[in-house]
């Protein structure tokens, strides 16, 4: 957020300027299936003018394969400005086809096996200004 205006959401920000992969190019060039990919509803903080919300992405592994991610704002949470709360931190994991989620960190190496899914919730954004009518 700024001074004058709710913060976008769903933006992918990269040191790089990147843009975020097409669902069927990743799928189309990887053994793997997007299931989720959403906005991630209330990760934004809250202030006079809203932080951005992040998003959802869960990645199926179709075969074992080898994933990495370097992401940041995983431990320290977004600040807010002028009394603005803070976004949500981002989150990176594996449910593995077990059953059972492994929390990674923000940068990681991971072996994935058959149906594992690669969960990536970006942060959200810190907000502008107290939010006087709480």
């Amino acid at each position: 957020a700024c001074a004058q205006a709710n913060g976008a959401s769903a933006l992918h920000s990269h040191m790089t300027n990147s843009r975020l992969t097409d669902p069927e190019i990743l799928e189309q060039r990887f053994p793997v299936v997007l299931d989720k990919f959403h906005i991630r509803r209330g990760s934004g903080g809250v202030g006079q003018y809203a932080g951005g919300d992040g998003v959802e992405r869960h990645i199926r592994f179709l075969q074992p394969m080898r994933a990495n991610i370097i992401s940041g704002r995983r431990s320290v949470a977004p600040q807010g400005l002028a009394g603005g709360g803070d976004g949500l931190p981002g989150v990176n994991a594996v449910l593995r086809h077990t059953g059972t989620l492994e929390r990674l960190s923000g940068c990681a190496d991971v072996l994935m096996n058959k149906q594992d899914i690669f969960c990536i919730h970006t942060p959200g954004g810190g907000a502008f200004g107290a939010n006087n009518s709480m």
